[in-house]
């Protein structure tokens, strides 16, 4: 099964891996658009309401039963959830896995390079193999300084979201989630770690889009 998808995207692709790789990752998102879309609704949705649910917290901070409730109805008549904005991040966890297994398959990336770098090899192996003063290793090294500056221009967007009514522990560490992916790009092959690339940069496009336009 996962020869077949790889050999139909690099068929689409012409025969190039690393564009598949890349088309594939922009499909998936121009397809997950909507439920961004929600999430940013959601995201204005709770920044004007932090006023209401401290004040809410106030009143039922140590009824959570009660509290949970009258979130949950704040919520429903602004037409939105407490929980709509983790949606477009779980829909993405089964792609975000057929990819994993795409780039970890003994056979599927066998042959593919992006300029000289193993699709299907981890940095570790491609440094190990090529040295760490060569074209495959600085390729490789390229996707993560490309990944950690998304990463950051991604947390700086985050901790500016955050609202004084969120609990201590999501304001500190919301802003680290964006280096995840910069963490998994480090131990995966470099197929997975172009998927991450574009989705992370896509991810940030998106938000500083919807930012500023009505929804």
């Amino acid at each position: 099964m996962i020869d077949s998808l790889v050999s139909f995207v690099i068929g689409m692709s012409g025969g190039h891996a690393a564009l598949g790789i890349v088309l594939f990752t922009l499909a998936v998102r121009l397809l997950l658009l909507p439920l961004g879309i929600r999430q940013a609704r959601s995201a204005r949705v709770r920044e004007r309401l932090a006023p209401r649910m401290r004040e809410l917290r106030k009143r039922f901070g140590r009824d959570p039963e009660r509290l949970a409730r009258e979130t949950s109805a704040l919520y429903a008549k602004e037409g939105s959830s407490p929980f709509a904005g983790i949606l477009p991040g779980l829909a993405q966890l089964p792609f975000v896995w057929l990819m994993f297994r795409v780039a970890t398959h003994p056979t599927a990336l066998a042959g593919h390079d992006l300029f000289g770098a193993p699709l299907g090899q981890q940095v570790a192996a491609v440094a190990a193999h090529y040295g760490l003063v060569s074209v495959p290793f600085s390729v490789f090294a390229l996707v993560l300084v490309l990944m950690a500056v998304v990463a950051w221009l991604s947390s700086r967007t985050v901790r500016a979201s955050l609202t004084e009514d969120q609990p201590e522990f999501m304001r500190k560490a919301a802003p680290l989630l964006p280096f995840g992916s910069l963490l998994a790009a480090a131990v995966l092959p470099l197929a997975a770690g172009l998927y991450l690339l574009v989705s992370t940069a896509w991810t940030a496009g998106e938000r500083a889009a919807l930012a500023t336009r009505p929804l």
